[in-house]
């Protein structure tokens, strides 16, 4: 099997054990976008600590990761910033839509067998494919 296989198998099961240690720890469902959004609008404030050390997790987690295990740590990321820019808005604006983003509904979501989490990832999975199809086939762009 090929080594970024096992890289995606293991990193999908640390999300998953996250998810579950998030949940039975704090009884709330881990949503990044929710966490995240929590501190940006406010609404989190009682929680501040503990939503920005989850977000400082999110960062310095795959850079420790790449150094312990002295990883190549080059992607296939546009360095264009317009494009990464609007990508990044565009993830935003859709998960405040959704209300909630991946980690929330397609991990948490699906594993508690939520119907609003099975169909919001069902509608992710659809969008990404339409985005793909869309942008790197027909226009080019990506």
């Amino acid at each position: 099997m090929e080594q970024s296989y096992i890289y995606g198998l293991v990193g999908g099961l640390v999300i998953g054990l996250a998810g579950a240690i998030y949940l039975l720890g704090n009884g709330r469902i881990m949503g990044a976008s929710g966490i995240i959004g929590g501190l940006v609008d406010g609404s989190g404030l009682s929680e501040w600590r503990d939503r920005a050390l989850f977000v400082f997790g999110l960062i310095a987690a795959p850079w420790i990761a790449v150094k312990v295990m002295n990883l190549d740590a080059q992607t296939n990321i546009t360095s264009d910033p317009v494009i990464l820019i609007a990508a990044g808005l565009l993830v935003g604006f859709g998960a405040r839509l959704a209300n909630g983003c991946t980690s929330g509904h397609g991990v948490c979501g699906i594993s508690r067998l939520s119907l609003r989490g099975i169909a919001a990832t069902g509608f992710y999975l659809f969008a990404g494919g339409v985005s793909v199809l869309l942008f790197k086939h027909l226009l080019g762009v990506i």
